[in-house]
């Protein structure tokens, strides 16, 4: 990861200036102010593993300015509080945006202390478009079909060929959800979590959000600061850059965590034969990527889809040694089997992955304006690709339809500097691929009173109730008296020691993470997804 934090401490008000400023008075005039919200009618719909989830709905106006219009439905789940000190509703979102929140309740109430969950009703919801919520977004569902051409726009064909799948893709959703493109955004998702909380009954919320949703978060605080109660941020974006900004970031960073991979499958060249030079590894990788662009592996497996299977490992390490074993497979005995599987496990956008990127699609575009010549596109990945070749075009590509999206965009995001909120607690990792450590360090500014837990060296997305203790220790303090840390050096109040990186398959040692955790971090991984 780039060291840029020195550099932002300074620039973060500065550049927070250009933002959209919200109304000191939003509370009061905004339009969600006018709608009044049925209660929810909860329904057993527990498991085996999660006995005590229940389900409900709940319906929202799809435009606030017209709240007699337009209805549409959010679904929702619940853990509920089981202890006699009952500290409201803990509103929990796993990012995306386009991630579902159904399940998240379940994993949040079984990671934390047993008598902190009790004191909580535990919500999840599946935000506007998404999963079970209606209507549900699905604008083309052969857009990631293998096998996709390469990423890097090498040759002008190769260049207008992606350029027509990404304005394909945005004429898809045009034609699809004309009248949802114009309310698919971060503010009409924060706007739907007030409708939650007065739906629940509370004159306050609590909010635990990962990634994308700690944007979500801190806009609802924005927008809604007085119904603020705690607010835990994990994995932090910064909102200084939304989106084309960040998406250019996230490049740099998933390139530093792509070459810890590498370097990682060189200190265990006598499990992968892969070398013990990092830089070596890394040649073996691109060379296996040119490899592939000319023959597929199981006509499946191109070049795209490659970096479609190793993203996942920069943002999480517990998925390398899958992806090293495939890697090895292909360039030391010819296999493909192992990569296609990996391909299948990791890269692969089945139904619920066209979802979740509709409504990826439809909140960054509509967020935010974007650049609109391709010229700017061109110029500027071209300069990153040049730095940090990893994900760098296939990035561009996964964003591109915002170049050419059929519904008006906001001019810039909202401003999320708060002085009028509790103390937020703040968590992020240095060597964060997909919101690097400087985002956590400018909401941290940004928020006033908020306190910054660091992980040191720590590269996952997604670190809380992930098998570390140390953070763990300050989550549960503060949800259940709202202590948070103070008074350690520079940017962070308190810093815990990352976790091991793991083994490969089948090796044994005394520092890994317990089992418990390892297993808890791989469930909060694949509840949170990649992008």
């Amino acid at each position: 990861m780039r060291k840029r934090a020195a550099v932002l401490f300074g620039a973060a008000a500065v550049v927070a200036g250009s933002l959209t400023a919200v109304p000191a008075d939003a509370t009061t005039s905004h339009p969600a102010a006018a709608v009044r919200a049925a209660g929810v009618s909860w329904k057993k719909c527990g498991t085996t593993d999660h006995p005590t989830l229940q389900c409900g709905s709940l319906k929202v106006p799809l435009d606030y300015r017209h709240p007699s219009g337009r209805q549409i439905t959010l679904a929702l789940s619940r853990v509920p509080h089981t202890a006699k000190t009952y500290q409201g509703p803990l509103l929990v979102n796993p990012g995306g945006p386009g991630g579902s929140g159904l399940s998240l309740p379940s994993f949040v109430a079984s990671s934390l202390p047993e008598a902190v969950a009790a004191q909580y009703d535990v919500i999840g919801f599946d935000p506007r478009g998404v999963g079970a919520s209606e209507p549900a977004m699905n604008c083309a569902p052969d857009h990631f079909k293998p096998v996709r051409p390469d990423s890097v726009p090498s040759t002008p064909a190769l260049e207008k060929a992606n350029l027509a799948r990404v304005r394909s893709y945005a004429a898809a959703c045009g034609r699809k959800y004309a009248s949802l493109l114009p309310h698919i955004d971060t503010v009409d998702a924060a706007t739907d979590m007030d409708s939650i909380r007065r739906a629940l009954g509370a004159r306050k919320v609590n909010y635990f959000g990962y990634s994308y949703g700690t944007y979500l978060g801190a806009v609802y605080a924005r927008l809604f600061p007085e119904r603020v109660r705690r607010l835990v941020l994990d994995s932090i974006v910064d909102p200084t850059g939304v989106w084309y900004e960040d998406n250019l970031q996230q490049d740099h960073a998933f390139n530093d965590r792509h070459r810890a991979f590498m370097a990682w499958i060189a200190k265990y060249d006598s499990t992968y034969r892969l070398g013990t030079d990092p830089a070596r590894v890394e040649a073996k990788w691109y060379k296996m990527r040119a490899a592939l662009a000319k023959h597929p592996a199981g006509g499946r497996v191109g070049a795209s889809e490659l970096e479609d299977t190793f993203m996942p490992g920069g943002y999480y390490n517990g998925y390398w040694p899958s992806l090293a074993k495939a890697f090895a497979a292909y360039v030391n005995d010819g296999k493909t089997g192992p990569l296609v599987q990996a391909y299948a496990g990791f890269g692969a956008v089945n139904a619920s992955g066209d979802n979740g990127y509709s409504v990826y699609s439809s909140v960054q575009c509509r967020d935010t304006a974007w650049p609109h010549d391709w010229s700017q596109w061109r110029a500027d990945n071209w300069a990153v690709y040049g730095k940090a070749p990893f994900m760098t075009w296939n990035n561009a590509w996964y964003n591109a339809p915002c170049a050419f999206w059929p519904a008006a965009s906001k001019p810039r995001p909202v401003n999320i500097a708060n002085g009028q909120l509790p103390p937020a607690l703040l968590f992020q990792a240095t060597d964060d691929a997909a919101t690097p450590y400087e985002g956590g360090v400018t909401v941290h500014h940004l928020l006033a009173r908020s306190s910054l837990v660091v992980e040191q060296g720590g590269g996952n997305h997604g670190i809380t109730l992930s098998g570390n203790a140390c953070l763990d220790k300050y989550l549960a303090r503060y949800l259940t008296d709202g202590t948070v840390p103070r008074g350690h050096a520079g940017p962070a109040d308190a810093v815990c020691q990352k976790l091991p990186d793991p083994k490969p398959q089948g090796a044994k040692t005394s520092a890994a993470p317990t089992a418990s955790g390892a297993s808890r971090g791989a469930t909060l991984h694949g509840l949170l997804g990649f992008r």
